[in-house]
């Protein structure tokens, strides 16, 4: 990836919608030149789709939590096969640090939250949890 592909990651993540002909003006190439990478960033897998990124209103009413799991190491298939079953359950990211999943979670309310870390508590193989809460966004610059 160069300059340029930077570039149009940088515009696309900015404004998904912005059209190939705003991309090469901006970017100072020809429309044959942005169409040209924007398929090859396609065909690579480095663009595997265009979205919605919501603002502020449309999440207002859900809560987000981080919880951080320790797992016995042979249990991380089944457990990753049930987490994956709970719809709250958005993403699922392994770490290497002091735990051995993080997850996020994102539900109407704080009882909702309670039922799947029970859900989470009961399974086997998990060995401890901790939940945090999001209160607020202060910066959010993922892609």
């Amino acid at each position: 990836m160069d300059e340029l592909d930077k570039g149009i990651l940088g515009l696309l993540s900015a404004d998904a919608r912005i059209s190939v002909a705003t991309l090469a003006r901006r970017l100072k190439v020809a429309r044959s030149t942005i169409q040209a990478r924007l398929e090859r960033l396609e065909t690579t897998g480095i663009i595997v789709g265009y979205t919605v990124k919501l603002g502020e209103a449309a999440r207002a009413g859900r809560l987000r939590t981080t919880v951080l799991l320790t797992i016995e190491p042979r249990a991380q298939a089944a457990i990753l096969t049930r987490l994956k079953s709970i719809p709250e359950v958005e993403r699922i990211h392994t770490t290497s640090g002091r735990v051995d999943l993080l997850l996020q979670l994102a539900a109407d309310s704080t009882q909702q939250i309670d039922t799947v870390l029970d859900q989470i508590g009961e399974m086997q193989g998990v060995k401890s949890s901790e939940s945090l809460i999001h209160l607020s966004t202060k910066v959010d610059r993922a892609v």
